[in-house]
């Protein structure tokens, strides 16, 4: 279970593009950009539990590998899709809902680092976590 454990943001990559062709903001963008997230992962088979904290907010989302479930984005975005275990990585199709756009998502651990790749419309972004 590689992914278990607690993980702190330490560093983005082309986020900032990623959220703006995402359609959120300035405001909100500058704001996510410095938003503290941790993520709390622990697996059971194959249900995994991620604890989301942010200065944002805290929320804990539940899901088994590939079963559909809803999430909202922090923006408050509604995204419909599942995760599945490929090797090593943990892969994430997800639909939007206003749109029906794609938003697709990867973890991977990287040289001891959670790195979480998200590409929406040919823009790809990455949020890099250190184990706590």
């Amino acid at each position: 279970m590689a992914f278990d454990g607690t993980w702190k943001i330490d560093r983005n990559e082309n986020y900032d593009k990623f959220m703006e062709k995402m359609g959120v903001n300035m405001v909100k963008r500058k704001l996510a950009a410095h938003d503290n997230l941790k993520l709390t992962i622990t697996q059971e088979g194959n249900k995994f539990t991620v604890k989301e904290s942010s200065n944002f907010r805290n929320i804990d989302i539940v899901f088994e590998l590939g079963v559909t479930f809803n999430y909202s984005l922090a923006d408050g975005t509604e995204l419909s899709g599942a995760w599945s275990l490929e090797g090593n990585k943990l892969i994430g199709k997800f639909k939007r809902v206003d749109n029906g756009c794609e938003l697709n998502a990867i973890r991977e651990i990287v040289g001891g680092e959670l790195v979480q790749t998200y590409t929406y419309e040919g823009v790809e972004a990455k949020r890099i976590f250190k184990k706590e």
